[in-house]
């Protein structure tokens, strides 16, 4: 992992600086100064508005009493996107304009959960997508006499 982020921090400056001076050569330098400036004001609104929806869908699902997560990974992607749109260069705003697109971040959600696995004390199940994320369900123990009060279990005092 930590050759992979090293080489992401050592690429990546180095292929913004290459595009930042192709596009100049072609549009100019102060073209391409304008440009990066746009790019960074039309992500940072667009960041805000998709937040701001994110936030609220997340709100939303949570007072119906359902598990967000396809809304805490459109929040994620959005914030991500956010970083990507703030830094300067060309290939990071496009980047950071593809995750701010709903079919993109469905399409990345869907291929991530191909390969998760949901682990809830003790409960682990593959799942195929977010909306076939269920709850586990706990089962209680059939007692002899349905009218019975009691609650079996353990109890350890720790002082």
């Amino acid at each position: 992992m930590f050759r992979f982020l090293f080489l992401l921090f050592i690429a990546v400056p180095i292929i913004e600086i290459a595009l930042l001076i192709q596009v100049s050569e072609v549009i100019g330098g102060f073209s391409t100064i304008a440009l990066v400036i746009i790019t960074a004001i039309l992500g940072a609104r667009l960041v805000k508005q998709q937040g701001v929806h994110a936030l609220r869908s997340v709100q939303g699902e949570m007072a119906r009493g359902q598990m967000p997560a396809k809304e805490l990974f459109d929040g994620l992607c959005v914030v991500i996107a956010g970083v990507l749109l703030l830094t300067p260069g060309i290939m990071t705003d496009a980047f950071g304009f593809l995750l701010l697109t709903p079919m993109v971040r469905a399409h990345l959600a869907s291929q991530i959960m191909k390969h998760a696995t949901v682990h809830v004390a003790g409960y682990s199940a593959q799942t195929s997508g977010f909306e076939s994320y269920s709850e586990p369900r706990v089962t209680r123990p059939q007692s002899n006499s349905s009218s019975s009060n009691t609650i079996e279990g353990e109890f350890e005092r720790k002082d």
